[in-house]
C-alpha cells in the first residue's frame, strides 16, 4: 500500500469518536437547484452518491462554525430515507457536528423541519425529500440543506456545494453503529449526540402560538360541519391526527390516507385537481363536506376545496391575507402585516389586497429563499406561489398545514355567530365575496411533464427571440402588448440579481402569459405555461376559468409553437 493511500485510509479521533477517511471520487451532475438536489432514488442509493454530496456540503460550510454545532435531520418518509439518515448522521459526526436532532422514524415535514431549526437554534438542517414527486425504488429522491433561520440555503452556499462535489476525494465517516430512530431519546457517542425527537411537537407548539385553537375548535366540533384532509399517504399523515383530531377535536374520520408510506401507495403526492383525485371526487359529490384540503409529499404544499368548489392557490393566499388580521392572532398584534409577496407566475390577486391594506407587495422569482430574505428583514408576513405553496414568517418554508389552519380560522370566524343548523358561510361564499370586492384574477397553469429537454430549450429560445424583438403595441390576436421580457429580480435586501426567471408577455389590459422550464423534476423537462386575465365586472366573474381564458390560451400556444417543439397535444396537468 502506498503512503498516499495509507494516509487516506487512516482513522483519527474526533469528538471522542473514531473517524475513518474513506476515499471517493467526484460524481458528475450534483448541481443543487432551487429545492436541493433531486435525482432517481436508485442513483442516490448507489455507491457514494449521497455521501459525496453531504461531504461537499460540510466542506462548503465554515469549519469554525460547523465544529460543535447542532443540526436537524428528517424527511417525508419516502424510500431510502432511513438508510440515508444513517449516512448523514455518520458524516455529521465525522465532520465535527456536535449534535443531530432527528425526527422519529426519520420523519419531519419540511415546514416542521424549519420550525425545529428555529425552535432549537440549530445551525441548519437536512431535509430528505423530493417534495411532490413520486417515491419508491424506481422513483425520485432528494435532499436539501436549510440554514439557521430555517430557510433553504442561498445560492452562495449551493454554488460552493456544487464546486466541492467536483473535487471531493475523502468522506469523513464516524465509525459508529446505526442509531435506533424508532424511539424518541438521546444517544451518546463520545462527545457526539443524536437525539430522536417527536416530529410533531415543535411544530404544534408553534401552531398554537400562531392560531386561536379555541376558535378553530368551535368550528370542528360543530355537528353540522364536516371536513376531509387527505395526506396522500405522505408525511402530513403523521401530523393530521395529532393536530386536527387530538388538539382541535375533529372527528377522526376527517383524516384520510394518513399513514405515510415509502412509495406514497404508488400515487403522485401532488395536491392538485389531477393527482388528488380521491379528495376531488369526494368534494365534488352530492354529499360533499364543507371543507376539503390536501397536502403533498413533504407537507409544504396545499390544496383548498369547498363543497363543489376549488380555490386556486393565487386566490387562496390573497383571501388568507385579506382576513389574517381579523382571524389569526399572529397577525393581529402591534406588528400586524409587515408586507405581502408572491412569485412572479402567481396571479396578481395578492397585489390588490396589499394595495387595499396599504402594505408592500413584492414580486419575486419562484423559490422560497427569496421570501426568506424579506422575512428576515422584517418586510414580509404572508406569501405564496401558484404551485400550491402558501406560508408566513412564522417559519421560512411554505407550509401546507398552516394554510389549512388559516382557512379553518377564517371559516370559524365567519361562522362563530351562526347557530348549529343555520346557514353557514361557505368556502365558495368567502371566495366570491372576495372577487366582488377586489375583482377576479382568472388563472390557470398548464404543465407538460417529462418532455425532452432539447426541444424545450429550443422553444424557450424561440420565445426569447420574440420577446427581445417585441415592442409596445404589437398585436397578439385580440390582445395588445404592453411589454415582453425574461423576468429579472434584484433582491431589495442583499442586492443579488436573479435572471432568466420566466418569459412573460404582458398585455395592456393586464392579461399575461408566462413560460418557464421547471427544475423540480428528477429527469427530463417540465414546461409550465401560466395564463392570467383580470375581471372587475362581478357579472362576468362566475364563468369557468378555462372558458374565460380560452382566447388567451390559444394565443400563448400559437406564439410558443409548443406543439411543434414538444409534440404534445395536451398538458399532463391543468390547474
Amino acid at each position: 500500500m502506498n503512503s498516499a493511500l495509507s494516509k487516506r485510509l487512516k482513522t483519527v479521533a474526533a469528538a471522542g469518536i473514531v473517524v475513518t477517511e474513506v476515499p471517493t471520487t467526484p460524481i458528475e451532475g450534483q448541481k443543487t437547484g432551487t429545492s436541493g438536489l433531486r435525482k432517481k432514488a436508485a442513483l442516490f442509493s448507489s455507491g457514494n452518491y449521497l455521501a459525496n454530496w453531504v461531504q461537499a456540503l460540510f466542506c462548503a460550510l465554515p469549519s469554525d462554525e460547523l465544529k460543535g454545532s447542532s443540526m436537524v435531520l428528517g424527511g417525508d418518509g419516502r424510500w431510502f430515507n432511513k438508510e440515508a439518515a444513517q449516512i448523514i448522521i455518520k458524516l455529521a459526526a465525522g465532520n465535527g457536528v456536535g449534535k443531530v436532532f432527528v425526527g422519529q422514524n426519520g420523519y419531519l415535514a419540511t415546514p416542521a423541519a424549519s420550525a425545529v431549526i428555529r425552535a432549537r437554534k440549530a445551525y441548519g438542517g437536512f431535509i430528505m425529500s423530493a417534495s411532490h414527486n413520486p417515491g419508491g425504488p424506481d422513483e425520485d429522491w432528494g435532499i436539501k440543506f436549510n440554514y439557521s433561520s430555517g430557510e433553504p440555503a442561498p445560492e452562495k452556499i449551493t454554488d460552493k456545494i456544487y464546486g466541492y462535489t467536483q473535487t471531493v476525494e475523502l468522506l469523513k465517516m464516524a465509525d459508529m453503529p446505526d442509531v435506533d430512530l424508532t424511539t424518541c431519546g438521546a444517544h451518546k457517542f463520545g462527545d457526539f449526540e443524536v437525539e430522536v425527537i417527536d416530529p410533531v411537537s415543535d411544530y404544534l407548539n408553534l401552531a398554537e402560538k400562531v392560531f386561536d385553537f379555541d376558535l378553530i375548535k368551535s368550528l370542528l366540533r360543530r355537528s353540522d360541519f364536516k371536513m376531509k384532509f387527505d395526506a396522500m399517504h405522505a408525511i402530513t399523515g403523521a401530523y393530521a391526527k395529532p393536530i386536527l383530531v387530538d388538539a382541535l377535536g375533529a372527528d377522526p374520520s376527517c383524516c384520510v390516507n394518513d399513514v405515510p408510506k415509502e412509495d406514497f401507495a404508488g400515487g403522485h403526492p401532488d395536491p392538485n385537481l389531477t393527482y388528488a383525485e380521491e379528495l376531488v371526487k369526494t368534494m365534488f359529490s352530492e354529499e360533499a363536506p364543507d371543507f376539503g384540503a390536501a397536502s403533498d409529499g413533504d407537507g409544504d404544499r396545499n390544496m383548498i376545496l369547498g363543497s363543489n368548489f376549488f380555490v386556486t392557490p393565487s386566490d387562496s393566499v390573497a383571501i388568507i391575507a385579506a382576513n389574517a388580521q381579523s382571524c389569526i392572532p399572529y397577525f393581529s398584534g402591534a406588528g400586524g402585516l409587515k408586507g405581502l409577496a408572491r412569485s412572479m407566475p402567481t396571479a396578481a390577486a395578492l397585489d390588490r389586497v396589499a394595495t387595499s391594506l396599504g402594505v408592500e407587495c413584492f414580486e419575486t422569482p419562484t423559490g422560497w429563499k427569496f421570501f426568506g430574505n424579506l422575512m428576515d428583514a422584517g418586510r414580509l408576513s404572508i406569501c405564496g406561489e401558484e404551485s400550491f405553496g402558501t406560508g408566513s414568517d412564522h417559519i421560512r418554508e411554505k407550509d401546507g398545514p398552516w394554510a389549512v389552519l388559516a382557512w379553518l380560522s377564517i371559516l370559524a370566524h365567519r361562522n362563530k355567530d351562526v347557530p348549529v343548523g343555520g346557514k353557514k358561510v361557505t368556502v365558495e361564499q368567502i371566495t366570491r365575496e372576495h372577487w366582488a370586492k377586489y375583482g377576479r384574477n382568472f388563472f390557470s397553469r398548464y404543465d407538460y411533464e417529462g418532455c425532452e429537454s432539447q426541444p424545450c430549450n429550443e422553444m424557450m429560445q424561440h420565445l426569447r427571440a420574440i420577446a427581445d424583438s417585441s415592442k409596445k403595441g404589437d398585436k397578439y390576436g385580440p390582445y395588445e402588448l404592453d411589454f415582453a421580457d425574461d423576468f429579472e429580480y434584484t433582491d431589495p435586501i442583499d442586492g443579488s440579481v436573479a435572471r432568466n426567471q420566466g418569459l412573460r408577455f404582458v398585455f395592456t389590459d393586464g392579461s399575461r402569459f408566462i413560460f418557464r422550464l421547471s427544475g423540480t423534476g428528477s429527469s427530463g423537462a417540465t414546461v409550465r405555461m401560466y395564463i392570467e386575465q383580470y375581471e372587475s365586472d362581478a357579472s362576468k366573474q362566475n364563468i369557468d376559468a378555462q372558458e374565460a381564458l380560452g382566447p388567451l390560451i390559444q394565443v400563448a400556444l400559437e406564439t410558443s409553437k409548443l406543439k411543434e417543439f414538444t409534440g404534445r397535444d395536451s398538458p399532463t396537468v391543468i390547474t
